[in-house]
């Protein structure tokens, strides 16, 4: 049965009453080698060569657990090229530093664009121009007039890695009729789960064009390179207690250096490698370490390393992986203020231990076998969280058998990328 179009274009008309707060917004998401009428569908050449496919991620998180599909797609696909577009600026610069580690073959095969606004408009002319073989969309990127546009051009549609939290799918219940039309134009969803599977079936997405697959990011891999750089920095920084704190958010930074400042009374030389989620926030939190009293280098400035260093700010991009490999214990951020957490997954696959506060609802599917094997530790409070790191670094030994745990548990998860390649193959039309 054919969706009501109504609750499309009551949609359209809100984003259209949105506009200047929209355009405001997205004027501040850009990157100089973008311009912003990508926006507006326009302004996308060159492309890649055709036939191509197209993956869309919303933020860095997105691109980073992403990484594996990409290559994936790249090796399982070499008549194909891939475009990969992002919502946000974090994203996009993350898509153009994986781009550029790429083998120089495949760089040419891969290219980046901001994502549209969802306007009418603008995705239909997307859509008629980059002409995809196949649209992926990774986890809930559901635009219901991009989606429109993908079913009236004939390109069909996959969700890969679907996922909806229960927070958000208490959101979308409230706008079920807009979702259901906006749903009836997906071709497969791969769910990361029989939960996931289920949100969606009541969202009013059709069983039989739903696969569980399992969870893409147990899927990650790092290359050799970020492996040799993690070793560098640990010689750079010399003998001494690490812990690094990724994705961490506003709010947060205070505990945390509260944590860390109990933790120099028991370790003296402990180094915090602190790293912010966002980019606009860098000299914020610089700021905000010297003024408790902190000494502070920071790496976008190559200040260098010393043994009176007490935090090191990593406030670059696309460098977090390296950084947690390089430390000791990992701390996942937005996690001890209410934001729902980041993906623990990450630093567990690199061997170490992880903590993180109770805030885990948009990551708890991937945490419970974590905690199962207790390769990670949840802290309530800065308190909890110094207490923890205290004995992570006066029990080493029982430390980095957690970390081990967690590389056992990532490892007995994988397939879900091969199930999600396989499914992709039969929707992308044989060349003749």
């Amino acid at each position: 049965m054919t969706a009501p179009r109504w609750p499309r274009l009551a949609y359209s008309a809100v984003l259209y009453g949105l506009a200047p707060l929209i355009g405001w917004r997205i004027w501040r998401e850009q990157v100089p080698t973008c311009s912003r009428l990508q926006r507006l569908g326009l302004r996308l050449e060159p492309l890649p060569p055709a036939p191509r496919l197209w993956l869309h991620c919303a933020s860095v998180g997105e691109v980073r657990a992403a990484r594996p599909l990409i290559e994936g797609l790249l090796a399982r696909f070499p008549h194909h090229s891939l475009l990969l577009t992002t919502m946000t600026a974090t994203g996009a610069r993350q898509a153009q530093a994986l781009i550029a580690e790429q083998e120089t073959a495949d760089q040419t095969r891969l290219a980046h664009r901001f994502l549209p606004l969802d306007f009418p408009g603008a995705a239909r002319r997307f859509v008629a121009r980059v002409q995809p073989d196949l649209a992926i969309l990774f986890e809930t990127e559901l635009w219901p007039n991009l989606l429109h546009a993908c079913h009236r051009q004939a390109v069909p549609v996959a969700v890969v890695n679907g996922r909806l939290s229960p927070r958000a799918f208490g959101r979308y219940q409230r706008l079920r009729p807009l979702m259901q039309g906006a749903l009836a134009n997906v071709t497969w969803l791969a769910a990361k789960s029989p939960e996931d599977a289920e949100r969606f079936h009541a969202l009013g997405c059709a069983a039989e064009s739903t696969t569980v697959v399992g969870s893409l990011k147990f899927e990650q891999a790092f290359p050799e390179r970020l492996l040799e750089e993690s070793e560098y920095l640990l010689n750079v920084w010399g003998q001494r207690p690490v812990w690094v704190a990724g994705s961490t958010r506003d709010g947060e930074e205070a505990l945390l250096l509260a944590a860390h400042r109990q933790l120099l009374s028991r370790f003296p030389a402990a180094l915090l490698v602190l790293v912010p989620r966002h980019p606009q926030r860098f000299d914020e939190v610089a700021a905000q370490c010297e003024r408790e009293g902190f000494k502070v280098s920071r790496r976008s400035q190559q200040q260098p390393v010393t043994p009176a260093t007490q935090v090191y700010l990593g406030d670059t991009l696309g460098e977090l992986a390296t950084l947690y490999a390089a430390g000791s214990v990992a701390y996942v951020g937005g996690s001890l203020v209410p934001l729902g957490g980041h993906n623990v997954l990450e630093p567990a696959a690199l061997g170490k231990p992880v903590l993180c506060g109770p805030s885990l609802e948009n990551f708890s599917d991937v945490a419970e076998p974590l905690l199962a094997a207790k390769a990670l530790t949840v802290v309530a409070s800065h308190d909890a969280l110094a207490s923890a790191l205290v004995d992570a670094f006066a029990h080493p030994a029982r430390a980095q058998q957690a970390g081990q745990a967690g590389k056992a548990v990532i490892q007995a998860q994988r397939g879900a990328l091969a199930r999600t390649l396989t499914g992709i193959e039969q929707l992308i039309p044989r060349p003749s």
